[in-house]
C-alpha cells in the first residue's frame, strides 16, 4: 500500500513517563522493586503504521500515545561529545525508490525509500592515519561543546523529575562509522595505533567536556550506542574489548560515577552473549534492546549476571504475529523473574514489525497489566 509515514520522525512515538528519577534509578540499581516499568523503545518499523490504519487504528494507537505503559522520565545532559561540524550535506541523486546525499563526514549515503528510515554508507573516510588526521579536529574539543543555556535545560530537566543522560560515541560505532565494519575488524590486527588515536582523541573531548558539565550538573546516566552484533555474535571479542574498547569506557565512567552516576547503558542490538563479561568488566551496568532473535534471552541472562546487569527490552517481537497463545507464552514466561528482581524495563526488543495484527498489539498490552495486576 502507499506510504504515508516514511522518516524516522513520522515514526516517533508519544509515550507519557509515570516514573520520576529516583525510582527509576533505584529501581535499574536493585535498589527498589516497587513497582514493574514497561515502555516501548522504538516504535514501529516502516509500513505498519499504514496497516494499522486500514485495520481501524484511531490517530492515538498510531503514535502509541492511546496505550497504558510505565515508562521512565528521561532527559539527555544537552552537550557534545561526539563528532561537531564537518561537511555541508548535500542530496547527490533521488530517484523513486532511493536517495544518494553526501553527509558531514564526506561518505556517500543510499536511503532506500519505503524500506528504511536511515541511509546506510556507500563508502568511508578513513583508511590511514593520514585520513583521520584530517577529520581529527571535528573530534576534538571546544567550548562550543557546551552550547549556551544547556545547564539552566538540564536543571528544569533535573526539577521535572527526569534522570539526565551523558552520551558518549561508540567504542566500536564510531570507529565503525570512519572505517566500516570490514576495515575496523582488520584494523584491530593491522592498525592498532590508529584506533588507538582514534578512541584517546574520544576519551580526551568526552572526558573535559564531561568534567566541566558535571561540576555544575549532574549526569545520572552514561549512554552509549555500539549495534555491535548480529545474530551469530559480536563483531569484536573480549580481546578487542578489553585493549582498545574498556580504557576509553573506564576513562569516562569512573569520572562520572565518581561525581554520582549510576547507570552505564550500552545500545546494541545482536548476540552480546560472548562480550557481556568483557563489558561488565569495562564498567556497562545495563544493556538493551536484548534480542531474544538473535538468543538474547532476559531471564537466563538475570539467571547468569543476577544484579550486576540490568537491561530493557527483551520481549520477543516477533510474537506478535505468532497468534495469542505464542504472546500469552512470552509473557508469562519472561515477566514473573523480571518483577521479583527489579533491574529491568519490560519492552519489547526493537522495533514493532510489520505483519504485526493491531488486535494482537491490543491483547499484547491488556495481558501485560493483566500479569502485572495478577502479581500485585
Amino acid at each position: 500500500m502507499p506510504l504515508k509515514w516514511t522518516t524516522h520522525a513520522d515514526l516517533a512515538i508519544r509515550i507519557e513517563p509515570a516514573v520520576r528519577r529516583e525510582e527509576y534509578l533505584d529501581h535499574m540499581t536493585f535498589r527498589r522493586n516497587d513497582r514493574p516499568l514497561f515502555t516501548e523503545i522504538f516504535g514501529p518499523i516502516i509500513g505498519l503504521k499504514e496497516e494499522w490504519e486500514a485495520q481501524g487504528a484511531t490517530p492515538a494507537e498510531l503514535d502509541l500515545s492511546a496505550f497504558r505503559y510505565r515508562a521512565p522520565a528521561r532527559a539527555g545532559l544537552g552537550v557534545h561529545t561526539g563528532r561537531l561540524g564537518g561537511e555541508t550535506p548535500r542530496v547527490l541523486e533521488e530517484t523513486a525508490e532511493h536517495l544518494l546525499t553526501r553527509d558531514e563526514l564526506g561518505r556517500t549515503m543510499k536511503l532506500m525509500k519505503g524500506v528504511a528510515t536511515l541511509p546506510l554508507p556507500l563508502d568511508y573516510p578513513v583508511r590511514t592515519m593520514d585520513d583521520w588526521r584530517r577529520l581529527k579536529p571535528l573530534y576534538e574539543f571546544s567550548l562550543a561543546r557546551l552550547p549556551d543555556g544547556w545547564d539552566a535545560r538540564a536543571r528544569q530537566d533535573l526539577a521535572a523529575g527526569r534522570a539526565l543522560s551523558a552520551w558518549i560515541p561508540g567504542g566500536f560505532d564510531e570507529p565503525r562509522q570512519l572505517l566500516g565494519e570490514e576495515a575496523l575488524c582488520l584494523a584491530y590486527y593491522e592498525q592498532p595505533e590508529l584506533l588507538h588515536d582514534i578512541l584517546n582523541t574520544l576519551g580526551d573531548t568526552a572526558f573535559r567536556v564531561l568534567e566541566l558539565a558535571t561540576r555544575t550538573v549532574p549526569a545520572d546516566i552514561l549512554f552509549v550506542h555500539e549495534d555491535m552484533a548480529g545474530k551469530s555474535g559480536a563483531l569484536a571479542g573480549p580481546r578487542q574489548i578489553t585493549e582498545f574498547i574498556k580504557p576509553y569506557y573506564l576513562r569516562i565512567w569512573d569520572l562520572l560515577r565518581e561525581r554520582g552516576a549510576r547507570l552505564f547503558d550500552q545500545d546494541s542490538d545482536g548476540n552480546m552473549n560472548a562480550v557481556i563479561p568483557a563489558f561488565l568488566d569495562a564498567g556497562i551496568t545495563c544493556m538493551h534492546p536484548m534480542e531474544p532473535a538473535a538468543g538474547m534471552d532476559i531471564v537466563e541472562v538475570r539467571q547468569r549476571y543476577g544484579t550486576r546487569l540490568a537491561f530493557y527490552g527483551g520481549i520477543d517481537k516477533h510474537v506478535l504475529r505468532r497468534g495469542l497463545a505464542a504472546i500469552d507464552a512470552e509473557l508469562e514466561r519472561k515477566i514473573p523473574p523480571m518483577l521479583a528482581t527489579g533491574g529491568c524495563v519490560l519492552a519489547l526488543d526493537h522495533r514493532i514489525p510489520n505483519g504485526t495484527p493491531l488486535a494482537a498489539y491490543r491483547h499484547y498490552l491488556r495481558r501485560v497489566w493483566e500479569i502485572f495486576d495478577a502479581a500485585g
